[in-house]
């Protein structure tokens, strides 16, 4: 997909932290010209998370209530030429004026699964910054949940920029 007109390149930067009995801490942050508000109505269109973001196969808005979220998702890809999915579920909180999206799981295949999303205005556009910590289930390497866990964060901020662009130019 051609980036919108005047849309410059964007910056990610990421870093993990490895944590005891096999906790990943993971930031990823990316940089770009589009706006606070764009990017807030994507991370929170729910329903529609799954048509644009890599390897999420479904996602599903439970209920709300007030500024409380409870959402199903599954996400799906190919490790080792198996076919690995894991469902969640998570209890999302907005703070639409700090721009701060929280989420923990409730229930699911990980044994801890928390984080954030944060949006900030820049004088050139915004930041998003992701922010999760991560276990995984009994059994599950490690070192294989940190290799996709890097590559698919950023995958998955790049994404969430696309579909803003997609956005503005039909608006």
């Amino acid at each position: 997909m051609a980036p919108v007109k005047g849309v410059r390149r964007q910056t990610i930067e990421q870093t993990m932290e490895r944590l005891p009995q096999g906790v990943r801490r993971l930031a990823v942050q990316l940089r770009t010209p589009i706006s606070v508000d764009l990017l807030w109505s994507v991370l929170t269109d729910y329903d529609q998370l799954s048509r644009f973001i890599p390897n999420l196969s479904s996602s599903t808005l439970d209920w709300r209530e007030a500024n409380r979220v409870r959402l199903s998702q599954v996400g799906s890809q190919q490790l080792l030429g198996l076919r690995f999915s894991a469902s969640v579920q998570l209890e999302l909180v907005e703070h639409r004026p700090e721009g701060l999206l929280q989420f923990r799981m409730l229930k699911g295949d990980f044994r801890r699964f928390e984080g954030s999303w944060r949006l900030q205005t820049l004088p050139d556009g915004s930041s998003l910054l992701y922010d999760l910590t991560v276990q995984g289930c009994l059994g599950m390497p490690v070192a294989l949940i940190e290799q996709r866990l890097r590559s698919d964060l950023s995958a998955n901020l790049l994404a969430v920029e696309r579909e803003a662009q997609r956005r503005l130019s039909l608006s």
